[in-house]
């Protein structure tokens, strides 16, 4: 795969997350506070759920990345978190935000 490609292929898969978030309503529309955002924790576990850490630190982080043309982590692996989250999360169709997850660790291989 070219880094062209790939580039591709992780914008089309940030998207689909994005989009994936916002069709079940867990797309917010104020930030957690700045102490929340500044956890040291993988995940942000501590201060967030799953799915904020995703829409207030990961995707803009990825997109950052993107837009610097700077180079792209080699491997996500975002999936065993997020199976674990969504078990203790309440929301409709887990399996298709699950999806959506597995697309953006694959885009990073």
């Amino acid at each position: 795969m070219t880094p062209e490609t790939r580039k591709l292929a992780v914008t089309k898969s940030l998207q689909q997350l994005e989009q994936a978030l916002k069709q079940r309503n867990l797309w917010e529309g104020v930030p957690p506070s700045p102490e929340a955002m500044s956890s040291t924790t993988p995940f942000c576990v501590d201060t967030m759920t799953f799915t904020q850490w995703l829409q207030w630190i990961f995707l803009p982080r990825m997109q950052a990345l993107l837009d610097a043309g700077a180079p792209l982590p080699q491997g996500c692996d975002m999936t065993p978190y997020a199976e674990e989250s969504f078990k203790l999360q309440v929301m409709d169709d887990s399996a298709g935000l699950l999806k959506a997850v597995k697309g953006v660790d694959e885009s990073l291989q």
